[in-house]
């Protein structure tokens, strides 16, 4: 099995499992790790870091033994069992989902065979004391202590349980493997290692193709896993609550902090201004030491104390700075021009193909301004949405209409297709550029970290996440209103997805967002779109408030009964008391108005809005959802213009052009405001008839 490296042998506690010595890997003459070394030992939790083409997915490759270091060595312990998961992998077709990820269990039916075997012969044996016999029965020791350690519960039973947590249907476990796509076969390969059960685990992205529901269900496997495990992920989320150690590659270098993603991020900054300050220090002191030396070196009286400290200074051990990689993307949108009041809208739409309808009915409003995430399963019509919004599918029922001088840019997921192999860096976004923004076109690409010869190399060689950049580079050549990007965040690295965070929480634009990243959804969005189950459910609220959302409804599912009669006529009587309790109140506005006599107590005025809520019509849920995206939005607004009133009442600026700027943007905020201000008060009124 290419993903996974068995060994019979899973009975030791290892320390420094695996030793990684004096270890390089050069290409040419560069040198993509230089003289490495750190142990990983039983029981640890290392999360991987680094920027793309750091060397980091060759750090796997090279412990699994798929490639060889150019000096140095990796000691593996014999017996150390290793499941690896790498980025991109082969898959095995003819068999369905379920005999697939059974296969894994192959290897343990082959040890109960030898079991049955060894038995027959030492019962026919009577050569006790031989070493033949001997070496037999300690094979049979072995072998039963390996097949101890494995669950009594049903291997099928295990299986679907896996299968299941990573997002299959029960119906689907009987379809053949070729009927999914890539990343759900990649999921099954997740599986299997996951139910072999190694000592350590190498994974490399696992999150890549997995929806949110699928990776908190990994999330809580790997808390409560018991064996190793080395993990890459740009998930800051993700590595947070799986990992309690960080090794970060940089420039060849490994940096060791025995602490979780986030923290390492403080300790890390904290090594560097250390380092930088006793740097400058013993800098000084070498400065005023050499002074010191060349005034009085040709002074007889001063003659030993000078020798002295020529002496100290060729001892001194000096401070280097360790060299960083500061480089970055600089990325900014243009300034989306004015569209209409929506940019976006579905009105009972159904998708699909001829031999399947992917969902069907939903409805879906994008306002100008807002910004919203797709979230669900993979298959569930995520992208088939965003090829619809871009004309490229055909609705089979409803609308799907794009708003007034809407201009879309688009960034799609399998940037593989999208992108010509054979054209270069530069060509890619000279083919498309028109006008004056050819003269920057070189510029863009430096603010996307394509420099210098990089601008020449054919889209073909290019890494994941550099054809990430460069399919996000193409989006700043025209000034766009509404950006639709279908997993942006795939294979870029961590601080390229911080640096795209700020700028689309900065565009000014329209918004869809199909992503599985928690942390890079939370605080961009303020509505989310859920695809299950062929329907499309909209939920308002960042990602933690749908997450917090599902985990409540699929609870209740599960505790759900039948009403008894007496609990039936409790539930009716308890909601007449709330729908009186807001007859002529709106959900943002419930009182305690008009009080049943046969009340003692007061209910809590947030419990009271939520039972409002619940008894809104349709039409005025909906109302009530725009009112609270409007107060958002106004309050977003006043602090701008109360940040630009403030730059404004300060000292006028020297530049001319500077002052121009922040008086066009405190008139269109305040365009903006006026505008909201009016439609708010008008939904209001609404609500209020």
């Amino acid at each position: 099995m290419q993903n996974l490296r068995l060994s019979e042998q899973r009975l030791h506690n290892f320390n420094n499992m695996i030793s990684i010595n004096s270890l390089t890997l050069s290409f040419g003459s560069f040198d993509l790790l230089n003289n490495v070394n750190f142990h990983i030992s039983d029981g640890d939790r290392i999360g991987l870091v680094g920027k793309n083409g750091a060397g980091k997915t060759t750090m796997l490759k090279l412990i699994c033994g798929l490639q060889s270091p150019t000096k140095g060595q990796i000691s593996v312990p014999a017996g150390c069992r290793i499941g690896y998961l790498p980025q991109i992998m082969e898959h095995h077709k003819g068999r369905t989902v379920l005999d697939e990820a059974m296969t894994v269990f192959a290897y343990f039916d082959e040890l109960e065979k030898e079991v049955d075997g060894i038995n027959a012969q030492l019962a026919e044996r009577t050569d006790y004391e031989s070493a033949s016999y001997q070496k037999l029965f300690d094979r049979l020791t072995e072998i039963n202590d390996i097949l101890s350690l494995q669950s009594g519960e049903a291997k099928e039973a295990i299986a679907t349980r896996t299968l299941m947590g990573l997002g299959f249907h029960k119906d689907e476990l009987s379809r053949n493997t070729e009927t999914f796509s890539q990343g759900w076969n990649m999921r099954i390969e997740l599986a299997k290692i996951l139910l072999s059960e190694p000592d350590i685990l190498l994974l490399d992205e696992p999150t890549n193709h997995l929806d949110i529901e699928s990776i908190e269900w990994l999330e809580n496997y790997l808390k409560s896993y018991k064996g190793t495990i080395l993990l890459i992920s740009h998930d800051r989320k993700f590595l947070d609550n799986i990992t309690t150690r960080t090794v970060e590659i940089m420039l060849g270098q490994i940096y060791d902090y025995k602490v979780p993603y986030s923290k390492y991020k403080e300790l890390r900054a904290e090594r560097i201004a250390q380092q930088k300050a006793a740097y400058e220090n013993q800098q000084r002191m070498i400065e005023k030491t050499e002074d010191f030396i060349a005034r009085f070196r040709y002074k007889p009286t001063k003659s030993n104390q000078v020798q002295s400290r020529i002496k100290a200074l060729e001892k001194l051990d000096r401070i280097e700075i360790d060299e960083e990689d500061n480089s970055t993307l600089n990325v900014k949108f243009p300034p989306a021009p004015r569209s209409g009041d929506v940019a976006y809208k579905a009105v009972e739409l159904s998708l699909g193909y001829p031999q399947k309808v992917v969902f069907r009915d939903a409805n879906i409003e994008l306002k100008r301004g807002e910004k919203v995430a797709l979230v669900g399963r993979n298959g569930e019509g995520k992208t088939t949405l965003c090829r619809a919004i871009m004309k490229e599918l055909d609705p089979l029922k409803g609308t799907s209409t794009v708003g007034y001088n809407v201009a879309i840019g688009y960034y799609a997921q399998n940037q593989e297709d999208v992108l010509d192999r054979n054209d270069t860096v530069f060509g890619t976004l000279d083919r498309i550029a028109v006008g004056e923004i050819r003269l920057k076109l070189r510029d863009i690409l430096a603010a996307f970290l394509f420099k210098g010869e990089d601008i020449d190399k054919k889209v073909s060689v290019l890494s994941g996440g550099e054809r990430a950049r460069l399919a996000m580079a193409k989006l700043m050549l025209h000034p766009y209103n509404l950006l639709v990007l279908d997993e942006p965040t795939n294979h870029m690295d961590i601080r390229s997805k911080d640096v795209l965070k700020e700028a689309l929480k900065a565009y000014d634009g329209s918004l869809i967002i199909v992503s599985h990243d928690r942390d890079f959804l939370d605080g961009l969005v303020d509505k989310l779109y859920e695809f299950r189950d062929g329907k499309v459910k909209e939920h308002l609220g960042g990602v933690e408030d749908f997450l917090r959302s599902r985990r409540l409804e699929t609870l209740s599912e599960l505790e759900r009964k039948a009403p008894s009669e007496a609990g039936a006529s409790k539930l009716s009587g308890a909601t007449s008391a709330a729908k009186a309790s807001c007859e002529t109140k709106s959900y943002g506005d419930v009182a305690t108005k008009g009080s049943s006599t046969s009340q003692t107590t007061e209910k809590p005025a947030q419990t009271v809005q939520k039972e409002g809520f619940r008894y809104l019509t349709k039409e005025q849920k909906k109302m009530q959802q725009r009112i609270n995206f409007l107060e958002k939005e106004i309050a977003k607004d006043e602090k701008n213009m109360k940040s630009i009133e403030e730059a404004l009442s300060s000292p006028i600026p020297s530049d001319e052009a500077l002052l121009m700027e922040l008086t066009r943007d405190y008139l269109n905020l305040k365009r903006d405001l006026d505008a909201r201000t009016a439609e708010w008060e008008d939904l209001m009124i609404k609500m209020e008839e």
